[in-house]
């Protein structure tokens, strides 16, 4: 076929990574833009290259000559979009988290399977070198079974507040924001087991600490000092099917001396550090080998991840190839996500029965 022809709904900060993604993208075409500020997609479009600037959403449902969209909007309208765009017969990259709630993702897992067009979650954490590097060491067994995963991504100052910080409409806090891209990345490397159980724990003391001064921090274009309706900080304990479990904090703000990005994975023949940088842990002749690897890229790489995630899509797209990050990965970590604000909200454990086949 001839170039994919892509649009960019949402103008805010990560639409520029996928922007600029497609823009180099030999086999994708950028085609379109749109956003409730129509000023704004104008200013895209142009700084990227992109043809048309939809002026209504209906506009791109519309449009048959469009053939697939990235979706990087606010988390509440996620479902909504990603449902209606499927069935307009368009393929959709949408990013994390699916949706707001389990119940919503299978909603678009129900849509996905009836249109089916490539569906591809913004895990990007799954395409990073340092991340590919790793998987070949466990699918060749190097780490044998992986019974246990660590992982924490807290901030101790990093509330980005606007939207971020209004729980109806991003869902939550840090947990679902920054957590889903920790436990996504542990569970993708532990081989995808289904959760049994999950125990998590929410807190909201600290705010967005706008009083602090002389240390600066991310913020939303609507940022708002005034606004914060999600939680400083989460923890959880997730176990699955095979018996193996992962442990995860993560916070927007916390009295810690510093940010701190960890994740570890053990297994019965070794372990492995993906973050804060790439290292292998394993035996030899009764000796333990600490191993490093020798990569441009033993950290998170965000501008080469992302366009790794996009050629990634580009290429499921046009020959039709199932996703690195399909809808059915998206609605088990919904399922994690919920299991755990549910877990927080009533101070119980939740459970979840597998399916059986007969």
């Amino acid at each position: 076929m001839s170039k994919l022809k892509v649009a960019v709904i949402g103008t805010g900060s990560i639409s520029e990574f996928h922007l600029g993604s497609y823009e180099k993208n030999e086999q994708a075409e950028l085609y379109g833009v749109y956003d409730l500020s129509i000023e704004r997609a104008k200013e895209k479009a142009e700084q990227f290259g992109a043809k048309k600037v939809y002026a209504a959403l209906d506009d791109l449902l519309n449009d048959n000559e469009l053939d697939a969209v990235s979706i990087c909007t606010w988390n509440n309208t996620h479902a909504d979009f990603s449902i209606k765009i499927l069935q307009s017969g368009k393929h959709v990259l949408v990013e994390k988290p699916i949706a707001l709630t389990y119940e919503q993702s299978l909603n678009i897992q129900q849509a996905a399977q009836m249109a089916q067009k490539v569906f591809q979650v913004g895990y990007v954490r799954r395409f990073a070198t340092n991340t590919k590097v790793l998987k070949q060491f466990i699918e060749a067994g190097r780490l044998g079974d992986i019974y246990y995963a660590k992982a924490t991504c807290t901030r101790r100052l990093g509330n980005p507040g606007g939207w971020f910080a209004d729980v109806e409409r991003s869902g939550g806090g840090p947990l679902i924001d920054l957590g889903v891209h920790i436990i996504d990345i542990c569970w993708y490397l532990m081989g995808k087991p289904k959760v049994v159980k999950v125990s998590g724990n929410t807190y909201h003391h600290l705010g967005n600490r706008s009083n602090v001064k002389n240390l600066s921090f991310y913020k939303a274009a609507d940022y708002d000092a005034s606004q914060n309706t999600v939680e400083d900080l989460a923890n959880a304990i997730i176990t699955f099917e095979n018996g193996a479990s992962l442990m995860v904090d993560v916070s927007f703000t916390l009295h810690a001396t510093k940010d701190e990005i960890s994740v570890k994975l053990f297994g019965t023949k070794g372990g492995a550090e993906l973050e804060p940088e790439l290292k292998i842990v394993t035996e030899e002749f009764d000796t333990i080998l600490n191993m490093h690897p020798q990569i441009d890229h033993l950290t998170f790489d965000f501008n080469a991840a992302f366009q790794s995630e996009i050629d990634s899509f580009v290429e499921a797209c046009i020959h039709n190839k199932s996703s690195e990050a399909p809808v059915e990965d998206g609605v088990e970590i919904m399922k994690i996500l919920d299991g755990i604000y549910t877990s927080a909200a009533t101070g119980k454990e939740v459970h979840y029965e597998l399916e059986t086949t007969i």
